[in-house]
């Protein structure tokens, strides 16, 4: 088996490696007693010895494809001294998602503990995305509470030598050729057809007063998770003609809505990753993306144009590979420069994009990293490093990421909007309103 990473897994190490900003992904489980520490170390070691304990290798060559390898150093259990109030733990977990992490040569990921001063605790695990995807990470854990290690062996960064690294990943780049090539003409079919007038969406013309000034500092842009009643919430759903991940898909229309996201048609495009794991899969980002146009004007009262919309743009999925994704081919041949210009020139979406990815139904196990069932588990979406040029150039960024878990929904949401104040409680207000008009309220991490 190979050790040569995917393309896609490629694609997103070398971005952040080019522009010094990540994604990254955190597991969170919340307990309302103490955590058995003895079952926590357990599970800790259950994820060095799993499919999490891998890191990233460059080529010898400039434009040499990276590999899989064990990683050198491993990762330690953060359990905090000092107990902080429950309300303090949302503050915790952004710090932790601040964890120094090394794809390249460890510790790639970080479990910490933080006890409540009512004697419950929680319990983080943060991670790079380009190490792992939302399907993945749930996959990964679940394992480790079941005490199942990854069978991967995978080798140590200095077990090739010099010329053998030189000679194995000059063969794979030859062999790689008719990828490259497939990528050149999707790269001028895309050329061709933003040059015949393909172009975003223009926003519809409003009064309102310019916004306040920003800096151009990095940021690590808000975020809020919030539960919701499974049976609830597919309630609705079908009660609505959609499903339960139509009804994201709504949630996630009505938050572009209320943002002012939304073209002078109407419409928002919504960006939805299609999750393609297979059995022993050991990609790192097993998905693809599909978008989907959609329609503001029912999408509280009737999800059925959603959902048909929806359909239809997994439809041309399935018929036609994203071209982007074919693009990726070409990106281990480009310099950091290079990238970070493709990056901003391939970046600028229309404004009324927003993202909503749905993880599924998560194995029970997930939910067990002591051992027990904790109260309550989510997993998040962190960017780091996002400074204001890039978030005006976005047009912004709307996200949400849902699952389903011990009969409830989580929801998180990461935003930032130029021109808003982006607090928590402001994003606290927005969800809270967007799920009320569906008739549904949740219980905030």
């Amino acid at each position: 088996m190979s050790n040569v990473l995917d393309l896609l897994d490629q694609t997103m190490f070398d971005y952040a490696q080019a522009s010094g900003s990540t994604t990254r992904l955190q597991c969170v489980w919340v307990y309302n007693r103490p955590v058995d520490i003895d079952g926590l170390r357990q599970f800790h070691a259950h994820l060095e010895r799993g499919r999490l304990s891998r890191c990233i290798a460059h080529s010898p060559l400039p434009f040499g494809r990276s590999r899989w390898v064990a990683p050198d150093n491993s990762a330690e259990l953060e359990i905090a001294v000092a107990a902080r109030p429950r309300e303090a733990f949302d503050g915790w977990l952004d710090e932790q998602s601040n964890s120094p992490l090394d794809c390249e040569h460890g510790p790639a990921w970080h479990l910490a503990l933080l006890p409540f001063t009512d004697g419950g605790a929680g319990v983080s695990l943060t991670i790079d995305h380009c190490l792992i995807d939302g399907v993945g990470l749930w996959e990964a854990v679940a394992d480790a509470a079941l005490g199942r290690d990854d069978p991967i062996d995978w080798p140590d960064a200095a077990s090739r030598g010099r010329w053998q690294a030189l000679r194995e990943d000059a063969r794979q780049t030859v062999s790689d050729i008719p990828a490259m090539s497939r990528a050149v003409i999707a790269a001028m079919k895309l050329g061709r057809s933003s040059r015949n007038g393909a172009t975003a969406a223009a926003p519809p013309a409003t009064d309102t007063p310019p916004p306040p000034s920003e800096t151009d500092e990095s940021h690590n842009l808000p975020t809020a998770t919030i539960f919701v009643n499974a049976d609830e919430w597919d309630a609705r759903a079908r009660s609505l003609g959609g499903t339960s991940n139509t009804l994201l898909v709504g949630l996630a229309t009505r938050l572009a809505q209320r943002a002012g996201r939304v073209a002078t048609d109407g419409s928002v495009v919504v960006t939805l990753p299609v999750n393609e794991r297979t059995p022993d899969d050991t990609r790192a980002n097993a998905i693809s993306g599909v978008l989907a146009t959609v329609n503001t004007e029912s999408a509280t009262t009737d999800l059925r144009e959603i959902r048909a919309a929806v359909k239809q743009a997994l439809i041309r999925h399935e018929e036609e590979p994203d071209p982007a994704q074919v693009l990726n081919a070409l990106v281990p041949l480009l310099s950091k420069r290079l990238l970070k210009a493709a990056r901003g020139a391939t970046r600028v979406s229309a404004f009324n994009l927003v993202g909503a990815s749905n993880v599924g139904v998560t194995d029970a196990a997930a939910s067990r990293p002591d051992g027990t069932e904790a109260d309550s588990f989510a997993i998040r979406l962190h960017h780091l490093g996002v400074d204001t040029p890039a978030m005006r150039q976005y047009g912004g960024l709307q996200t949400l990421l849902s699952g389903t878990v011990q009969g409830r929904v989580f929801v998180s949401l990461i935003s930032y909007l130029p021109g808003r104040i982006n607090s928590k409680d402001e994003l606290h207000q927005e969800l809270s309103i967007a799920l009320s008009e569906y008739s549904l309220n949740g219980t905030f991490l």
